[in-house]
């Protein structure tokens, strides 16, 4: 059985945004609020030394699908909501999921509310507590003449207007309230024999989803070929470790961050 992961090169990453915007219009992920970002592919900036030897890197965010996942060991539910797929990926089934936050407390890439804990630069499980794309059931006109978000809504047949349809078992296009959500490296993608939508629209192709138990993968092979410069992010504030560490991470970077 495959274990996938995903290896990023961050000498390819232009620090473009695309992955972000791919994976925002693929699962219809809602805008920022309640110390929440809704992005499942985000950005975390680190800087290392002093001017003028000081050094910037953009690492791209997504859930790390750890080997040893302590927000499935945290679920309290049974059968449990976040669950591991015996492919590696971390699930997440928005039916058994009861809302209580226990996954967030535990994973160390998550924290309660960004708003709160300035030191965290980006989250990796969100928490709905308001209503979902409220925005597009608001009649209020952003200027005198212009549409509404519900008038938008209702032109374009669905909410988010953009909204990518899918169906899957464990989750639904748009998400629920109290429920929270994470990256699931595009599960409905994968499972008809795609890559996860960051990867396909990377313009610098830094993104590598496959099996990291093949040692025929292109995932596999650029691990061995820069084995020496390989990392993970160890939380959300930037610090790293190496590959294989702690709860053991399969989001691994690759090669030195170059500001262009």
């Amino acid at each position: 059985m495959a274990k996938y992961g995903m290896v990023i090169d961050l000498l390819k990453c232009a620090g473009c945004g695309a992955c972000g915007l791919a994976c925002k219009t693929q699962n219809n992920t809602d805008d920022p609020k309640d110390g929440q970002t809704f992005n499942w592919a985000d950005y975390c900036e680190s800087i290392e030394g002093k001017y003028p030897n000081a050094r910037y890197t953009m690492y791209p965010t997504l859930c790390n699908h750890c080997t040893d996942a302590p927000c499935v060991t945290a679920c309290p539910v049974n059968p449990k909501a976040m669950y591991k797929k015996d492919n590696g990926i971390t699930m997440h089934n928005e039916a058994r999921c009861i809302g209580c936050g226990m996954c967030q407390s535990a994973c160390p890439y998550t924290v309660a509310s960004l708003d709160a804990d300035k030191a965290a630069k980006y989250n990796v499980i969100h928490m709905n507590r308001g209503e979902v794309q409220a925005k597009y059931k608001d009649k209020t006109e952003l200027f005198k003449g212009s549409t509404s978000g519900a008038e938008i809504a209702a032109k374009s047949g669905g909410t988010p207007p953009y909204r990518t349809d899918f169906s899957h078992p464990d989750y639904n296009p748009v998400r629920a309230t109290n429920k929270v959500e994470k990256c699931i490296f595009c599960e409905h993608l994968v499972a008809s024999g795609q890559q996860p939508y960051c990867s396909q629209a990377c313009p610098s192709e830094a993104r590598t989803f496959g099996d990291l138990d093949n040692p025929n993968s292109e995932a596999s092979k650029l691990l061995k070929q820069y084995a020496s410069t390989a990392v993970c992010l160890k939380d959300n504030k930037g610090a790293t470790q190496k590959p294989g560490e702690g709860i053991k991470p399969n989001v691994i970077y690759i090669r030195k961050y170059a500001a262009r």
